[in-house]
């Protein structure tokens, strides 16, 4: 019967060791593959690093650092975020990148791991001309991080980035306005050019129908009426001269003596 409950103990003892020994070779696997990882970076291999780092991950999938390396060995590999096949971004290896910074930026457990994320995540938006976006990253990794003098450099690199591309874009907006206004006066004078031209070709074409119908244009009646006017004038003017001379000759008749 003490043999029995000797050999219970045993068991009890060996079932309750095996766990700690399982986690213990899964932290060990774990470190062998994430410094597998870190020298294959070194030597610029980033493709194969990545490969080291996503076995640290298979063994560990919490590893905060494994994560973080593998993000950054999909930063060195390259490649633009933007793309216009969904396939495509999900395979991007920025993109793939961001994804795990902001998952570590949220839910690391360390400060200065979330620091490190939002300072990455910072760099990509500046590098993609996000100027606005890379200020509240470098400015959350300074909350968690207030020594990262790179973190506050690139801060006010930002900064200044920002200001000129508003600043770009004001000018841009304004100069869009003026030539809106400009064309505004130039369609303006064009209108008033055409109408004034439209306006002469209508009473050009009033003028050859009129012509052509044998009549005549207002200019026309007023010549015809004024010579007329002139013509009625010189004929009361001889008529006039005409009665005073017959006046004359009519008074020297009646004043001759006989």
């Amino acid at each position: 019967m003490q043999r029995i409950k000797y050999v219970l103990m045993c068991l009890l003892v060996l079932l309750a060791s095996m766990p700690a020994q399982a986690v213990e070779k899964s932290v060990k696997k774990e470190r062998n593959h994430i410094r597998a990882g870190n020298a294959l970076f070194h030597a610029k291999r980033y493709a194969e690093a990545e490969v080291e780092y996503n076995k640290a991950l298979e063994v560990a999938p919490t590893s905060e650092a494994a994560k973080f390396n593998l993000a950054t060995a999909l930063l060195m590999q390259g490649g633009n975020a933007a793309g216009d096949d969904e396939k495509d971004k999900e395979n991007n290896p920025v993109n793939r990148a961001v994804k795990l910074l902001q998952d570590l930026s949220e839910h690391a457990t360390q400060k200065s791991m979330r620091s490190k994320a939002h300072y990455d995540l910072g760099n990509i938006s500046y590098a993609s001309q996000q100027y606005q976006q890379a200020v509240d990253c470098y400015k959350k990794a300074l909350r968690l991080d207030p020594s990262d003098d790179q973190a506050r450099y690139n801060l006010r690199m930002a900064q200044l980035k920002l200001r000129d591309q508003q600043n770009q874009n004001k000018n841009q907006n304004q100069d869009k306005n003026q030539n809106k206004d400009k064309n505004k006066d130039q369609d303006k004078n064009n209108q008033d050019k055409q109408n004034q031209q439209d306006k002469k070709q209508q009473n050009n074409q009033e003028q050859n129908q009129q012509q052509q119908q044998g009549g005549m244009s207002q200019q026309n009646v007023e010549q015809v009426l004024q010579t007329m006017q002139n013509q009625e004038n010189a004929t009361q003017q001889r008529v006039n001269m005409e009665q005073a001379k017959q006046k004359q000759r009519e008074r020297a008749r009646t004043n001759r003596r006989w």
